[in-house]
């Protein structure tokens, strides 16, 4: 605990909360600020053409200079998927475990990042002191080695952020959690848990990765041909289960997929996945070994697998396509928004002749705690305060009644939604106001420039389609010179609709002539006049909104 005492604390999440994925919480305490992750979220079906979303930061750019650094708990995109995009903007310290700073340093290298960052390893031991407060950590039981949970110590006792965690009785070396120093550090005193609640609607305990491990083996004796796994890159705990599977099995591994190679390398490196030589093959030498012997990795997009699956079944995948016979496992969860692709995925794969096994068929397992879990968390933290974190709404009020169960009033549980300010201040935690939060969207090489207006009309464009309207006039002799031509994009087959093409087109050409008898008249009266008229008479006609462009030409 801190001996300098401290006035004003302050808990902010900026992301994480109402929502999968996107992490990032923001801890103040007095004038100092530390970051909590820096995650980014897959694009919800709204968000046409959206690639990914992150957090908003502007609160953490007007205040900068009181930022002491950025701790990141695990690898994982949804906790530093968005870290080039903060650092691009904040210049700031980066606190992380070897393999989580690893993978950032390979991100920043692709994304072709040039700032000079600073950055520390950690672990569980160590121990970062800054003014008026002391930063630890333990470890924590997720599906990606070095996980950690991150406790910054006030004088008013410990926040506790616990990061991505479950509890697994055989989980190996580098998975173990630190218990003992959980318990610890719940012995101190926990002035607020902030946890983990995307299992909270789950009964029980996570299934153990045991379970998933023996499956796999027992899928890879007696599948007859190929086997393709898809799966997250960054879930490193399956990509070493099935390193074990094909060598128990005899069979070559190959790997695809920029950002699961991107991964596999860092992680070989450093010594986190385990495999040998011989046993890797590229996609160039498949082609030398027989089906039975054959085992394919594959991820696509950011690290998500369902996308490059659609493309082998279609058989449209630059690399590999899918073949009668072939065995798939889906070993990942779709993420909000995804669980209809993910559907029409499997319904594709079975198309096109494989054998698809998903979690139903043991193959794969949450890196999340389940109910038991989350209230093991919770006993072992015995917090003063709590804030479920990290799952959509209704998670986060599953938490609490977990929380609640375990003895906790309701008054000192604190569901909150991005950009709410929860303060502690003299012996009492309140909400405090809010501060700017919400999503940024990032399309291509674009990082915020799609806002709700641009979202608004490709949703209108994909739903109705799209009305051109083109006329040329000549101002002095009050004339038209050329069309109304009109152009359908997603709206009707022009040709199929000769009656509704000429109604809209008289319906044109007299709102034009009407404005050139006035002699002088505005280009956006004329536009607008159009665009009413012919929404009207369309509507009537066909019940459907296009999106109308007239573009009007002068000679």
């Amino acid at each position: 605990m801190s001996k300098t005492k401290n006035e004003v604390i302050r808990i902010i999440p900026l992301g994480g909360v109402g929502e999968i994925g996107k992490n990032m919480y923001v801890v103040e305490v007095d004038q100092e600020i530390f970051i909590i992750d820096a995650g980014l979220m897959f694009p919800e079906n709204e968000m046409f053409g959206i690639d990914i979303v992150i957090p908003d930061i502007d609160y953490l750019i007007e205040n900068k200079e009181r930022v002491k650094g950025i701790f990141l708990t695990h690898g994982h995109e949804d906790s530093i998927g968005a870290i080039s995009y903060v650092l691009n903007r904040i210049k700031a310290p980066v606190y992380g475990t070897k393999l989580t700073n690893a993978l950032v340093k390979a991100r920043l290298k692709d994304e072709q990042v040039h700032q000079d960052v600073k950055f520390f390893n950690v672990h569980s031991d160590s121990l970062l002191n800054f003014k008026g407060v002391q930063v630890t950590f333990f470890r924590t039981t997720h599906s990606i080695p070095d996980s950690v949970g991150v406790c910054i110590h006030t004088s008013e006792g410990v926040i506790v952020h616990t990061g991505e965690f479950k509890f697994d009785q055989s989980a190996k070396h580098l998975y173990r959690p630190d218990l003992g120093k959980m318990a610890a550090i719940g012995d101190k005193g926990v002035l607020c848990l902030l946890s983990d609640s995307i299992e909270a609607e789950r009964p029980g305990y996570t299934t153990s990765e045991a379970v998933i491990a023996n499956q796999l083996n027992d899928t890879f004796r007696t599948a007859k041909g190929r086997i393709i796994v898809a799966c997250f890159a960054s879930n490193l705990i399956r990509l070493q289960q099935v390193f074990d599977a094909a060598e128990q099995n005899n069979r070559k591994v190959a790997v695809v997929g920029k950002s699961l190679k991107r991964v596999y390398d860092v992680a070989l490196k450093l010594g986190y996945l385990h495999t040998r030589d011989e046993m890797m093959i590229s996609l160039d030498e498949i082609e030398n070994y027989p089906n039975d012997e054959i085992v394919i990795i594959a991820t696509g997009t950011q690290g998500e697998p369902f996308e490059a699956l659609q493309r082998m079944a279609k058989k449209s995948h630059r690399l590999v396509n899918i073949e009668s016979g072939d065995t798939v496992l889906i070993t990942a969860t779709p993420s909000p928004g995804m669980e209809v692709t993910a559907g029409r995925t499997i319904d594709m794969l079975f198309r096109a002749g494989a054998e698809v096994l998903t979690a139903n068929k043991k193959v794969h397992v949450s890196g999340h705690g389940s109910q038991e879990d989350l209230k093991f968390m919770l006993n072992i933290m015995k917090p003063k305060h709590f804030i479920p974190i990290q799952g959509e709404y209704k998670m986060l009020v599953a938490h609490s009644k977990l929380a609640h169960d375990t003895g906790l009033p309701y008054k000192k549980i604190f569901i909150l939604d991005k950009g709410d300010v929860l303060e502690y201040k003299d012996g009492k935690m309140k909400m405090s106001g809010r501060v700017t939060a919400g999503n940024v969207l990032i399309d291509g090489s674009g990082v915020g420039d799609v806002g709700n207006i641009v979202l608004r009309d490709r949703k209108l464009l994909s739903e109705d389609g799209v009305f051109t309207v083109v006329v040329t006039i000549n101002r002095r002799s009050k004339s038209i010179v050329a069309g109304p031509e009109i152009i359908s994009r997603g709206f009707v087959y022009v040709r199929e609709s000769e009656q509704l093409i000429e109604g809209a087109s008289g319906i044109v050409n007299d709102v034009v002539q009407t404005y050139l008898q006035k002699g002088s008249f505005e280009w956006s009266a004329i536009k607008q006049d159009i665009r009413d008229q012919l929404n009207y008479f369309l509507f009537n006609k066909t019940k459907r909104r296009p999106m109308i462009l007239p573009i009007i030409m002068e000679v």
